[in-house]
């Protein structure tokens, strides 16, 4: 069988179509995955807020009621770092920063279990609280950047 001219150009025109409409879903995912990724960029900023009003309130009052409420401000900020570090790492290639964020995931853990020894103790200044609590704040920041 003979392929004709017209019958080649039928073929083109549909192999155009068809990688029109693979980069066009390429496009939109694209554009969904940065609208998702502004989000979590979003809820972070929001969660490092409340944990700043929190950490502040904290400082003030001194009450171990503050202090569970911070504690679960950060533990809530690591699971969704930690979750949305584990999401990229399935969609990409593994990087060597991961052992990076486990090492500030451990040291944000050693700063809360010191933020609360230095409660339990109740004879240092307040100016040692916001130290630590600038310190986690930093550790945050840092595991999210």
């Amino acid at each position: 069988m003979k392929i004709t001219q017209e019958m080649r150009g039928q073929i083109d025109s549909a192999a155009k179509n068809n990688r029109n409409n693979i980069d066009g879903r390429q496009s939109f995912d694209g554009v969904m995955e940065s609208h998702t990724q502004k989000l979590k960029q979003q809820e972070l900023q929001q969660l490092m807020k409340d944990i700043t009003l929190q950490g502040d309130r904290l400082a003030r009052f001194r009450s171990f009621r503050d202090l569970v409420k911070f504690k679960r401000m950060v533990k809530s900020f690591l699971q969704e770092t930690v979750y949305s570090g584990l999401h990229l790492q399935k969609s990409h290639s593994f990087e060597a920063s991961q052992s990076r964020k486990l090492t500030i995931v451990k040291k944000v853990d050693e700063k809360l279990i010191e933020l609360t020894e230095e409660m339990m103790s109740q004879e240092k200044k307040t100016v040692d609280l916001l130290g630590i609590i600038g310190e986690i704040k930093g550790l945050l920041i840092n595991l999210y950047r």
